[in-house]
């Protein structure tokens, strides 16, 4: 380890600002400008993303294939490959970047490389192919910064993903890294900077939204001979993937926020607190660490400054419940991870019954920025109450799957229709939930509202982490409620009655309802059930657990009712519900559909009419999806 002092930052600063000179300036190029190397420049940069879904999609395969074709046209001195974090438009990957020239490839293959560069690079002929195409006007466009799906995102806490080397501190160092923490180390105080995040409004991006300042504040007050910063990277909602991409696309971010925050609240030791299940994000926060204590960022007299801050990282098992900030302390402690009663807040008595301030990964990646560019800068964006941006995980039956960070205020229909480009397959908008399991779905009449925390929880649903999951027609309201309180049921920690008991008598009830066995007074119920949960569950994460019943009960009755008093699914998605029937007129009598039937449940003579038996059939769709004269139908 090396003490670096700050002209020393200021020297690594300028050197490694040279690499990324091509890409900042690709930033105010226009991709219709001449490219390749015979027609651009002496000199590009090839980025490809290395998040975890397009490296599942084989993006190193492709990282390889592009060195190894560049190597083969003598041109691996002129022309660099960098893997960088995810570019968020998940649905289009693997991505590939042309810098200087900005041009963007989309769903990009191993076998595509070679092409790439004897075409790109080698010709300056751009590969139409693997543009992008704007459904609306069958478009082929070729930079990231003309897309919808770029267009009203705001770059904050994602400001380095997809640009950076992940794996590379001076890259980070170049885009500013460390400047925040020089700056608090030497010219302010810890009060002072306590003050400036309380000014810029930074609320906790975990789903809370308690005042960050606040909080940093509340620790700092609390005497001990030990404190300590936790980073919550315990990310467990379905379909949520935003602070994973952020520590695999900028994990230096995390650590120079959690070296501030232990400055501002007296703490010399940090841990942060991550599933198992993300191993990508674990081997880049171990790189960081291990690099930022080689150039003197973490250890002993940070900078000169005589500060001393470690960082070490813990494993949770994945169990949801330890997002909660007690039962995360709990796991790291190596005890059960369960929930405990407030107060006294970890603030006062946290990990091993010293102050410690928590902070989830959006949250911390928020920080540095702020110092830099000042909390006013920070706080003109934004809604009155509910500041900067915030990163969503938008999936489901959208078109444009995919990581995005919008200003808060930025309304649901600007993010569905805009940037998602509207529902998969041309199929009407139905609902969206908002917050993960602990939020509510919210449908078209709430689609032009303010996505902020207020505003989304008058609505019935919360901001949450940051999970948004898109549904169409073909989703049955019931069905979802009955999803997300399965997940409920399995991660509830037991410790309490009424989310331990509670939560499984509502999930009872909700399968006698999908199976045709409900009642009417198994609505009413519901609603009691639900309400005495929110009022008497231990942790948040109990109290908002009724949040998906209510709110599907609130703006899809009508379907509660269809299913009790009908015993009919509109959506088809409730099997006990289905009734496959054979029309005879279209029927050959080909027998296909009772070869296949796994239930025996299709009978009839060759080339005649079949019929199916309802009483035998388990509604496993096979013989629809077998029939070729469309004979088979589910009502």
């Amino acid at each position: 380890m090396r003490t670096l002092s700050v002209d020393d930052l200021a020297g690594i600063k300028k050197r490694a600002e040279s690499n990324l000179e091509l890409r900042e300036k690709s930033n105010t190029l226009v991709s219709e400008e001449s490219c390749g190397i015979e027609k651009g420049t002496d000199h590009m940069q090839i980025l490809c993303c290395g998040g975890t879904g397009c490296k599942a999609s084989e993006s190193a395969l492709i990282v390889e294939n592009l060195k190894a074709s560049l190597a083969q046209h003598g041109l691996s001195d002129k022309v660099e490959v960098i893997t960088t974090g995810c570019f968020g438009f998940c649905e289009k990957g693997p991505i590939v970047k042309i810098i200087p020239d900005n041009t963007f490839y989309t769903q990009v293959s191993p076998s595509d490389a070679e092409e790439i560069v004897s075409e790109h690079i080698v010709k300056g002929q751009r590969v139409d192919r693997l543009l992008y195409v704007e459904p609306e006007t069958g478009k082929h466009i070729s930079d990231s910064k003309h897309m919808n799906f770029y267009g009203k995102q705001v770059r904050i806490a994602l400001r380095n993903c997809g640009f950076i080397d992940p794996e590379n501190i001076e890259e980070y160092i170049a885009r500013d890294g460390y400047a925040a923490l020089a700056d608090v180390l030497f010219n302010k105080t810890p009060e002072q900077v306590i003050e400036m995040v309380k000014a810029s409004g930074l609320r906790g991006r975990g789903g809370a939204g308690f005042p960050t300042g606040k909080k940093w504040e509340f620790c700092r007050a609390y005497q001990a001979d030990d404190k300590y910063v936790v980073c919550n990277a315990d990310e467990g909602d379905p379909g949520a993937f935003m602070d994973r991409s952020i520590m695999e696309g900028d994990p230096n971010s995390i650590i120079e926020a959690m070296i501030i925050c232990g400055y501002c609240t007296g703490a010399h030791n940090g841990l942060i607190y991550i599933r198992a299940e993300y191993p990508l994000a674990v081997s880049r926060l171990q790189i960081a660490i291990k690099q930022a204590r080689e150039y003197g960022f973490i250890g002993k007299d940070i900078l000169g400054s005589g500060f001393d801050f470690d960082i070490e990282i813990r494993y949770g098992a994945g169990a949801f419940v330890c997002g909660e900030e007690t039962a995360l302390i709990h796991s790291m402690e190596g005890k059960r991870g369960e929930p405990t009663l407030k107060p006294p807040f970890p603030a006062e008595s946290g990990y091993m019954g010293k102050p410690t301030n928590v902070n989830n990964v959006e949250t911390l990646a928020n920080v540095p920025v702020i110092l830099t560019r000042g909390p006013e800068w920070f706080a003109s964006i934004g809604t009155a109450n509910s500041k900067g941006t915030k990163v969503f995980a938008l999936a489901g039956k959208i078109n444009n799957v995919g990581l995005i960070e919008v200003p808060m205020g930025t309304t649901l229909r600007e993010i569905i229709y805009d940037i998602g480009g509207g529902v998969k397959n041309g199929k009407k908008f139905k609902a969206v939930q908002t917050g993960g399991p602990s939020g509510g779905c919210l449908t078209e009449k709430h689609l032009d509202i303010p996505i902020d925390y207020e505003s989304l929880t008058a609505a019935g649903s919360m901001m949450g982490s940051g999970g948004m999951i898109v549904m169409d027609e073909d989703d049955c309201m019931v069905s979802i409620a009955k999803f997300y309180l399965e997940f409920i049921v399995g991660e509830s920690c037991g410790k309490c009655t009424p989310c331990r008991i509670g939560n499984k008598r509502m999930l009872e009830i909700l399968t006698r309802i999908t199976e045709g066995k409900g009642e009417m007074k198994d609505l009413e119920q519901l609603k009691n059930l639900a309400s005495v949960i929110k009022d008497t569950a231990l942790c948040g994460l109990g109290q908002t657990s009724p949040n998906p019943v209510l709110s599907t009960m609130n703006n899809f009755y009508d379907e509660y009712e269809e299913h009790v008093k009908k015993h009919k699914c509109r959506a088809k998605k409730c099997k006990a519900l289905l009734t496959y029937t054979i029309n005879p007129e279209l029927c050959r009598g080909c027998g296909i559909c009772a070869k296949d039937c796994p239930a025996s449940a299709i009978m009839g003579d060759v080339r005649k009419p079949h019929v199916i038996n309802p009483y035998q059939c388990i509604r496993c769709g096979m013989c629809m999806s077998r029939c070729h004269f469309g004979a088979i139908s589910v009502i």
